[in-house]
C-alpha cells in the first residue's frame, strides 16, 4: 500500500515519520528528494542554470538557495518556472524510490509530502494520513521552534491550506496535540486497523 503522510507546518509530521522508520517502514521524503534532484550533475540542476543563469550557483556547482530564494520570492513567474523544473523531478525521484522499495519486497511505502494537498498529489497515493494539531498550537510550536514572532508564525501557517481542511480530506488522522506517546499510540492503532506490514 502507498500512503501519503502529510500535515501542516509544526503539526509534528517528522515525529511520526521517524517512528515509522524506527518500526521498519519505508518513508520516502519529498524534501530529501527536492535536495537530491538539484545536486550538481542532475537534470534539474542543469535546467535551473539554463533558466536562471550562473549567478544562482556556488563555485562548486551547488544551488545558492538564498540567492535563488531572493529571486523567486519577489517574482511569481520565476517561482512558477522553478517549480516547473523541480516538482516533476521530485515526483519522478519519489516514484522511482517507491518502485524500488516494492521490488525489494516492501509491502507498505509512506510518501512524506508536506504540501500533498497544496500540490494536488493525492493521485500518487492510495490513502492519506494527516498529522494534526490545532492552529493555535501550531503557532506556539513554530514560535518556540524557529524563534519566530507571532506575525512570522501566522504568515507561515497562512501560506498552507488550513490543517482543519486537510483533516477533513484525510483517510486517517493522528491528533498530535497531546504527548508524543499519545501520538505513537494512535499510530500503532492505525497500523493494526489498516493491517500494515513493512
Amino acid at each position: 500500500m502507498i500512503i501519503g503522510l502529510t500535515g501542516s507546518i509544526a503539526t509534528g509530521k517528522s515525529t511520526i515519520a521517524k517512528e515509522l522508520i524506527d518500526l521498519g517502514y519505508t518513508v520516502i521524503d519529498a524534501d530529501q528528494s527536492a535536495r537530491k534532484v538539484v545536486e550538481p550533475g542532475e537534470e534539474a540542476n542543469v535546467k535551473i542554470r539554463e533558466v536562471f543563469g550562473d549567478e544562482v550557483f556556488t563555485k562548486d556547482g551547488h544551488l545558492d538557495r538564498p540567492k535563488l530564494g531572493e529571486i523567486i520570492f519577489n517574482d511569481e513567474e520565476k517561482r512558477k518556472q522553478l517549480n516547473g523544473i523541480v516538482h516533476p523531478a521530485v515526483r519522478a525521484d519519489m516514484l522511482a524510490q517507491k518502485d524500488q522499495a516494492f521490488e525489494n519486497g516492501k509491502q507498505t511505502v509512506f510518501l512524506d509530502i508536506p504540501l500533498l494537498f497544496e500540490s494536488g498529489l493525492q493521485w500518487m497515493v492510495e490513502k492519506v494520513l494527516v498529522v494534526y494539531a490545532p492552529a493555535d498550537l501550531q503557532k506556539d510550536r513554530l514560535m518556540k521552534r524557529n524563534d519566530f514572532s507571532e506575525e512570522e508564525a501566522a504568515s507561515r501557517i497562512a501560506s498552507q491550506i488550513p490543517v482543519e481542511q486537510k483533516r477533513e480530506q484525510a483517510d486517517a488522522v493522528i491528533d498530535n496535540s497531546g504527548t508524543v506517546e499519545q501520538s505513537i499510540e494512535q499510530l500503532n492503532q492505525l497500523i493494526k486497523d489498516w493491517q500494515l506490514r513493512p
